[in-house]
């Protein structure tokens, strides 16, 4: 999963804070309770720390599985085509990849204002061509 710069700046202290708890290799977040020291973190434990966090943020909506919707709508933003996202989002269909995807008004109206300058601009060289093609076209 890609992650910002800031991100990594926090995974790094993370990193460095782990072989304070383990240094043996394996899952990435480990317990610091005393009952499961140096344990992996179950789901249930990391869902419910996300969570703890979450409500503490004022951020009631959030959850685990949040980021896996904002990476992938951040890739459509990105304009990636839909079935690479699929594809690094490890979904065999691309309806799947589709329930991940929330793009709001404004995205899709900037995409279409993108795609319409793009347009324009072909239309404009087209016209003004001695041929009344496009330079790219008559090549």
């Amino acid at each position: 999963m890609p992650y910002s710069a800031p991100t990594g700046v926090l995974l790094s202290d993370y990193l460095a804070h782990r072989t304070r708890i383990s240094r043996a290799r394996g899952p990435l977040f480990l317990s610091e309770s005393r009952r499961n020291h140096a344990q992996p973190l179950s789901l249930w434990t990391w869902s419910k720390v996300v969570r703890k966090l979450a409500l503490a943020s004022g951020v009631e909506r959030f959850s685990t599985h949040t980021t896996r919707h904002l990476c992938l709508t951040d890739l459509a933003r990105m304009g990636w085509e839909l079935h690479a996202i699929a594809s690094f989002a490890g979904h065999r269909h691309t309806d799947s990849t589709l329930q991940y995807i929330h793009l709001s008004g404004r995205d899709l109206a900037d995409n279409l204002a993108r795609g319409m300058e793009h347009i324009h601009a072909w239309r404009t060289e087209a016209l003004a061509s001695p041929n009344g093609t496009s330079p790219e076209v008559a090549r």
